[in-house]
């Protein structure tokens, strides 16, 4: 899990047109949110990873880039359709494949999206969402990666925290035994446990870049958390007194499972999410 990068990357990125005149307004807007990974900037926006940058420049999936140059018209004839061609400039067709990346979003990603892009580190938050998909070379073989959610991080006390989200409707987190997510949340608090001193290292360089790009003063992380959280969202008050009290928090194989529980995900307090107890 490397966060470090050439110089020269990160001066690229910052001396591009894309950057310049686009993105870089849209994440001091917390329209986009940048991570750091291994020589590598990935770019998301409502729940997808919209560019990566890395020493070739920019990139998006092609389902984001099929987007044809701009038009006057919402509907075209065919042989209208034939006057028109495929966008092929990033920055003259930007806002066409973010609405395209926010189209292709899966219901959980997007609901981490409404943290990051309220919560990130250009917020004023005291807790902030410092990194998301935090992916991990898997300690059980059957498993290539292991890849955890998000990472909070609290300024003042200098601390990270790990934490999973699970929409309602998932069925890893419901089972009359024992559920999958158990087994997933105990192997990621593995991670952490022998991990750690790398964990630290690693964030220690995300946060110094962090910095530099941004003009920011983060504090430096001293101390993970040995505990995940388990956020789960997306339910109504019904299902919150019925089928989430009965097999989730009145539920025995949730005991030691850090757990904080929100129907609206737009209504997370960074703070109480901070403060999720075990069950």
């Amino acid at each position: 899990m490397k966060r470090r990068l050439e110089n020269i990357i990160e001066e690229k990125l910052i001396a591009s047109s894309l950057w310049r005149n686009e993105i870089e307004r849209d994440c001091k807007n917390q329209n986009v949110f940048l991570a750091i990974r291994d020589n590598r900037f990935d770019l998301y926006h409502n729940g997808g990873k919209l560019f990566s940058y890395d020493l070739i420049g920019f990139k998006t999936h092609l389902k984001y880039a099929s987007v044809i140059t701009e038009s006057e018209k919402d509907y075209l004839t065919e042989s209208e359709l034939s006057a028109y061609k495929l966008a092929s400039n990033f920055e003259n067709n930007y806002q066409r494949i973010k609405e395209n990346c926010s189209n292709y979003s899966g219901i959980e990603a997007f609901g981490v999206s409404e943290l990051y892009h309220r919560h990130s580190y250009l917020s004023n938050s005291n807790i902030i969402v410092l990194d998301i998909e935090v992916s991990f070379e898997s300690l059980n073989e059957r498993n290539n990666q292991d890849r955890i959610d998000i990472l909070l991080y609290n300024k003042d006390s200098r601390t990270l925290q790990f934490v999973e989200a699970k929409h309602f409707s998932n069925k890893e987190i419901w089972s009359r035994k024992t559920p999958k997510v158990i087994s997933q949340i105990k192997r990621y608090e593995m991670q952490i446990a022998r991990r750690k001193a790398e964990m630290l290292s690693e964030y220690t360089e995300y946060v110094k870049i962090i910095n530099g790009i941004f003009n920011l003063s983060l504090p430096e992380p001293k101390i993970i958390e040995d505990k995940v959280t388990l956020l789960i969202f997306g339910f109504d008050n019904d299902q919150k007194n019925g089928r989430l009290k009965k097999l989730i928090t009145k539920n025995k194989e949730y005991t030691g499972i850090k757990n904080y529980s929100i129907g609206n995900i737009k209504k997370v307090v960074p703070g109480n999410l901070w403060k999720a107890k075990a069950l």
